[in-house]
């Protein structure tokens, strides 16, 4: 027990950390995942995971532990070009980014499930709801997580966002904007959880975007 309290207490500590990094620099990637990890062992964290176990389709993708290879660039990009295949590659290629780029989870209960699967599938929901990969962008990709995940995550980079901007003076307005919608489109979306992008690599983005009721930032 007092081994486990002081483990809990340094991911704590790293979380703090790693958010007030976050506060200084919205773009630092590794902050996040420090957030990420001290949120693991929370009371928010429990009650979003029962959440996410309450519905259906989220719970059975859950309990399969479904998780698919890692995505060949290249060969979605033989894909049609209105697909969600070559969509996706598209944009990983031209922004010059790796499918692998997350920090690595071994999955061990579903808490540590849910987190590669966020991270496995985060530039496939940049993709399907056309938010951009900007600091705009991943706060309104966060809002839209908070509607459909009520990830705890979601709100201490929302609120870091927020701190951020004040203490940059930056544009509050577009920020909350940007927040508001991307919020709107997560409560309308049906579950991005419980969905096996890969399985279907060359269906239309529209078609994706039609059968999950998603109006897109750039449709």
């Amino acid at each position: 027990m007092i081994e486990q309290n002081a483990t809990m207490r340094k991911e704590l500590l790293t979380g703090l950390q790693g958010f007030m990094a976050f506060v200084k620099n919205p773009g630092d990637t590794e902050s996040v995942f420090d957030i990420a990890e001290a949120m693991g062992q929370t009371e928010a964290q429990a009650a979003a995971m029962e959440y996410l176990k309450s519905i259906p389709e989220v719970a059975q993708i859950i309990a399969e532990r479904y998780i698919a290879p890692t995505p060949n660039l290249q060969k979605l990009l033989a894909l049609p070009t209105d697909s969600l295949g070559y969509v996706y590659s598209s944009h990983l290629t031209e922004a010059n980014f790796d499918p692998e780029f997350y920090r690595k989870v071994v999955i061990q209960d579903d808490f540590t499930y849910i987190a590669l699967r966020m991270r496995q599938t985060h530039d496939i929901w940049h993709t399907v709801t056309g938010f951009g990969v900007d600091v705009m962008g991943e706060i309104g990709l966060q809002a839209f997580q908070l509607a459909q995940n009520r990830s705890p995550l979601a709100v201490m980079l929302m609120a870091g966002a927020l701190l951020s901007t004040i203490r940059t003076s930056g544009n509050l307005n577009t920020l909350m904007q940007v927040m508001d919608r991307g919020y709107r489109m997560g409560v309308q979306a049906k579950p991005f959880l419980a969905q096996k992008w890969e399985e279907a690599w060359d269906k239309p983005l529209a078609t994706w975007r039609s059968e999950l009721t998603v109006e897109a930032i750039n449709a």
